[in-house]
């Protein structure tokens, strides 16, 4: 899976939501639109490489979003790189 396309269109969601004046809540929309528009491999991907440089240009708060809700994001037990 490409992961600078991933990036490119979470930043795009990251985008939409930012300008939500509650933080959380944005974070928390991010989660529910990625666990419900995407496919499993690519949240999984996502996930995955969330601390990758291949993942450097990702939104802040696409990052903390993904980090913050990987319980409901994870199909599959995956953790993210160290």
């Amino acid at each position: 899976m490409d992961t600078g396309n991933l990036v490119k269109m979470a930043n795009q969601i990251g985008d939409f939501f930012q300008s939500m004046p509650d933080r959380q809540v944005a974070k928390q929309d991010i989660a529910q639109h990625l666990k419900k528009f995407w496919e499993p491999r690519m949240r999984e991907a996502l996930i995955t490489n969330i601390d990758d440089a291949s993942t450097s240009d990702l939104h802040e708060i696409v990052r903390e979003a993904v980090k913050e809700n990987l319980a409901l994001l994870a199909t599959q037990r995956v953790a993210p790189r160290k």
